[in-house]
């Protein structure tokens, strides 16, 4: 549980270096299709600041609260142009009780459904053929994602909702999203400007949803009138995903959903190291501890959306009815 405050400050020193080369390559390299290169790039750091200002946000760096509260602050609002108030009133809810109807906050339906126990009624129409077909489509709506990500971010400030340091958040997110776009056009044409734009927030976006659909997607959904203990309320419901070191950075250490649940201000790097004594611990009590690769995942979440689609079209479709339609 000690602090790791040397492998921090090193990745924010390098991130932050990058975000600087990133920004000097636009003002280079100028009017040049090669932008878009900078541009994926771009997005691939960025998804690495934001598992930053997470590990920030839950108290992972500093022993201070108010130091890691203000790291998140500048992390999300100043390099990545997101709200942290937003984000960290939506995880803390989704942290508290994970994959439970009413109670948190990436499962209730909105374009996806996820889960039916809230349907007035069943889908019908073009609804209805978007519901049992999303879980191919999931993949593809990622790529709007980094766009609703910062509208929400910038809803959330301007809305008239409770949010601490609302004008510090506004000035920061300001000045990262004005400046940001400003430098990409003053660099390139207006028509280059927005493919720039275009690429980078679509593969910010994709990346986002494609690590942390695997954590919770396809899991056990827990009714709102439940109550369960601490320990298999997170473990039950999440999902570690495999694969060494390169899994590790790729995902930010949220492969460890689990350990991560559990522990949520355990420094990252020794998520890995406690992962042999969480299991050991829920298999010595029959508790069922669930890890895939993470092409596996996605074809588990690819699946469970669909089924969901199909329910949210006909709630009330029996295993024949569902032969007969799969067969024709």
């Amino acid at each position: 549980m000690r602090r790791r405050h040397g492998y921090y400050w090193t990745r924010f020193a390098v991130l932050t270096a990058l975000l600087g080369a990133f920004g000097i390559a636009i003002v280079m390299i100028g009017d040049s299709w090669w932008q878009l290169a900078v541009a994926a790039g771009l997005a691939l750091v960025l998804g690495q600041v934001m598992f930053l200002g997470h590990d920030a946000a839950h108290r992972q760096i500093f022993a201070s609260g108010r130091w890691n509260d203000w790291s998140s602050l500048v992390i999300a609002n100043l390099y990545a142009g997101m709200s942290y108030g937003w984000w960290n009133h939506k995880h803390s809810r989704h942290h508290a009780k994970p994959n439970q109807v009413k109670a948190d906050p990436d499962i209730p339906t909105g374009v996806l459904v996820f889960q039916t126990a809230d349907l007035e009624k069943p889908f019908t129409g073009v609804r209805a053929w978007f519901a049992a077909r999303q879980g191919w489509l999931f993949f593809p709506l990622l790529l709007l994602e980094g766009l609703n990500l910062h509208a929400a971010g910038v809803a959330t400030i301007l809305g008239r909702g409770e949010i601490k340091r609302r004008w510090v958040e506004l000035a920061l997110v300001s000045i990262r999203l004005v400046g940001y776009v400003a430098l990409v056009f003053w660099a390139m044409p207006v028509g280059l400007g927005f493919a720039f734009l275009g690429v980078q927030l679509a593969l910010f976006g994709l990346y986002m949803g494609a690590v942390f659909a695997p954590n919770h997607k396809g899991m056990p959904i827990v009714p709102a009138n439940s109550r369960i203990d601490f320990l298999r309320r997170q473990v039950l419901m999440s999902r570690n995903v495999r694969g060494g070191r390169l899994m590790d950075w790729f995902m930010g250490g949220l492969n460890y959903q689990v350990e991560h649940h559990l522990f949520p201000s355990m420094a990252r790097p020794h998520l890995r190291r406690v992962q042999p004594i969480v299991r050991e611990f829920c298999e010595s009590r029959g508790i069922l501890y669930t890890e895939t690769s993470l092409l596996q995942s996605y074809g588990i979440v690819v699946r469970y959306l669909n089924e969901v689609g199909l329910s949210a079209r006909d709630p009330f479709q029996c295993p024949l009815t569902a032969e007969y339609r799969s067969a024709r």
